[in-house]
């Protein structure tokens, strides 16, 4: 038996004429990249234009600021087509991650906030590049590079931080408090909100198969590419 074709929306209009269910739940996803792009921005990316130790460093840092706002923009921008408040697309509408509750005060922590939550992002950005919605599989798409290059940008500085025995330890101390807040990005166990994502075509994974694959990909890097440690958490993720 030939499977019945996914649902595909190809633009706005279409979108309007979706199931409720549908509409609300790609609104959900939009409205929360859209917030935790400018509140990662505010407190991390522009803050560690001052760290950067080196004219280059904060020329890297200062787009990758850029980059984070454009992102803001470009889902805040899908936002409004769609029907979100723009009240509701910024942090004091919606509750921010926790992840960016971590007290950034160095330049080390700063390349491990890159190293490993834009890892954690790409892997987000990843599952929604085959989005039913095809707007914001657009937008996925469009992110991706830029999150890459986040990425690399965070493992070539703390690749660099590393060749001495101080970087080396401002790099795993911000690893060891930083790392364990990273897995409750992906949201929890069995999620209603995730199976109605996949039910809809609008992402592909069940949450705790995006952690899985996070944790791996960061022990990988961490462990394998940097020769350091990644802390154990506290239950298996």
């Amino acid at each position: 038996m030939t499977a019945a074709p996914a649902l595909q929306v190809r633009d706005e209009q279409e979108f309007e004429r979706q199931p409720e269910d549908y509409k609300t739940a790609v609104r959900k996803i939009v409205r929360s990249h859209a917030v935790n792009e400018l509140y990662g921005a505010q407190v991390f990316d522009e803050p560690a234009i001052a760290l950067a130790p080196t004219p280059y460093a904060k020329w890297l840092t200062c787009r990758v600021a850029m980059e984070e706002y454009g992102h803001h923009v470009r889902f805040r921008e899908l936002g409004e087509k769609i029907g979100i408040p723009m009240q509701e697309m910024t942090p004091h509408g919606k509750k921010p991650l926790s992840i960016f509750e971590f007290p950034m005060k160095t330049w080390a922590e700063f390349c491990v906030i890159k190293l490993l939550a834009d890892m954690a992002e790409i892997i987000q950005v990843e599952d929604l590049s085959t989005c039913s919605f095809h707007p914001l599989r657009n937008l996925a798409r469009m992110t991706m590079p830029e999150e890459r290059f986040h990425a690399q940008f965070g493992r070539e500085f703390c690749t660099e931080l590393c060749k001495t025995e101080e970087g080396r330890k401002a790099v795993q101390d911000a690893i060891d408090r930083y790392f364990p807040m990273l897995p409750a990005f992906f949201g929890r166990d069995g999620s209603i909100n995730n199976a109605q994502f996949r039910r809809f075509g609008i992402k592909q994974r069940k949450n705790e198969e995006m952690r899985v694959d996070y944790v791996k990909r960061a022990r990988q890097l961490v462990e394998v590419e940097l020769g350091l440690r990644l802390p154990t958490l506290p239950r298996a993720a």
